[in-house]
């Protein structure tokens, strides 16, 4: 399937099926890949600007970051080590560092930086090098895993950082959900080529299957994304009236998703062997 970044480029890239089955990766991926990210409207570490997709970003995260805490307290237990990678702009860091021990990793210094100004006691690390190993409780990763090109050394460090029966959670949009499946080339969440993998729920499955370290434990929904993601997708159609249609295709995919499971966006929660 070839796929336009709508977001930023305009250009064209392909995205094909690896030789793990239902997993796909974006071709072809650039060299110079962090000029993709140089936008002041990338949602992960952009600043509050006041903008009517931020207000709606921003009043879905709350409900997001509420359900996402409490996947964790849930599991594990309070003041327990947690570890959530690539924060961007520090918004789970700061909505959990009250009830866990917490860290943040970020790569990309400004975002760091708008991290750093938000949290009371996380520490926000751009090297995962200088956590301990078998240290953290948990590790999180919130529509992260799929901009990650080294993925099989990237499990590996996850594993050698968690303690025995950690957990990694991982959060990734859904490409066989109603959603992509409406949208095709226009679905907002391929996010080419700054996603570079992009994970059906049995790809995701194949994947950790594969893995004699990992176990899968728990597939959640992550409901809200279907309406967030129509909405960006109707926006690169140039619909109009674009907020009525994500709504109602949104509410579309959630409906049928109860009986398929194949929600807009997936949280796998992975247990360390």
């Amino acid at each position: 399937m070839k796929i336009k970044d709508h977001f930023l480029s305009q250009e064209i890239f392909e995205i094909k099926e690896i030789e793990t089955k239902g997993v796909y990766k974006t071709s072809p991926v650039p060299s110079d890949i962090s000029r993709y990210y140089e936008s002041e409207d990338y949602i992960s570490h952009h600043q509050d600007s006041g903008s009517l997709k931020e207000k709606l970003y921003k009043f879905l995260q709350s409900f997001n970051l509420q359900y996402k805490k409490n996947i964790l307290i849930d599991r594990i237990k309070k003041g327990s080590r947690v570890l959530d990678y690539g924060c961007g702009a520090g918004e789970f860091v700061k909505y959990i560092e009250t009830d866990f021990e917490t860290f943040g990793f970020e790569p990309d210094a400004d975002a760091r930086k708008a991290a750093e100004g938000k949290i009371a006691k996380a520490i926000i690390l751009n090297d995962i090098r200088k956590i301990e190993n078998q240290s953290l409780d948990a590790i999180t990763l919130w529509h992260v895993f799929e901009h990650i090109e080294n993925q099989d050394e990237m499990l590996n460090i996850f594993h050698t950082k968690l303690k025995e029966k950690g957990l990694l959670i991982i959060a990734v949009p859904n490409p066989t959900s109603y959603d992509a499946q409406h949208y095709k080339e226009y679905w907002a969440a391929y996010d080419v080529p700054r996603h570079i993998y992009h994970f059906s729920k049995n790809g995701m499955e194949n994947l950790i299957s594969k893995k004699p370290n990992w176990k899968m434990r728990k597939i959640k929904p992550l409901v809200l994304d279907a309406y967030y993601i129509s909405m960006l997708s109707e926006k690169y159609k140039k619909s109009p009236l674009f907020w009525l249609k994500a709504m109602i295709y949104g509410t579309i995919s959630n409906i049928k998703a109860l009986f398929s499971n194949e929600f807009s966006s997936l949280i796998y929660i992975i247990e360390k062997k």
